[in-house]
């Protein structure tokens, strides 16, 4: 197989679009239970571990950090967030007005990171004609 670098780009961004998707999962459990006594929070960690594979050299250009990024060691893992932390006497800490900024939020991410892929795709196409 040829050594090529030109899916790059295509492998960071469908991480990411994973990682927004498990939150979107995440943020819809927390929504589904959030009269659930003892339900604490759930969120995704995945924005630090993108940072940390792209590296945070100023010098270097984009496409040298996407290059040098490993997309195995990339993957979105599921916490609870604020786990002795609970708004109400019934010991949940889910706020369901938060709780749904927070979903038209990463829906809009994760709309942006598909729009993204497609791009990507076309400008494959468009070199390969």
């Amino acid at each position: 197989m040829i050594n090529t670098n030109a899916y790059d780009y295509i492998n960071i961004l469908d991480k990411a679009a994973d990682a927004s998707w498990m939150r979107n999962e995440a943020i819809s459990n927390n929504i589904a239970n959030a009269t659930t006594p003892n339900y604490k929070r759930q969120d995704v960690a995945f924005e630090n571990e993108l940072r940390r594979a792209l590296g945070n050299n100023k010098y270097k250009s984009m496409d040298s950090k996407v290059i040098a990024a490993k997309t195995k060691n990339l993957k979105p893992q599921i916490y609870t967030d604020y786990a002795n932390y609970s708004y109400r006497l019934d010991g949940n800490n889910v706020d369901i007005q938060n709780e749904n900024v927070m979903l038209a939020e990463n829906q809009l991410k994760y709309m942006g990171l598909l729009n993204s892929v497609n791009q990507e795709f076309a400008n494959l196409k468009s070199v390969m004609k």
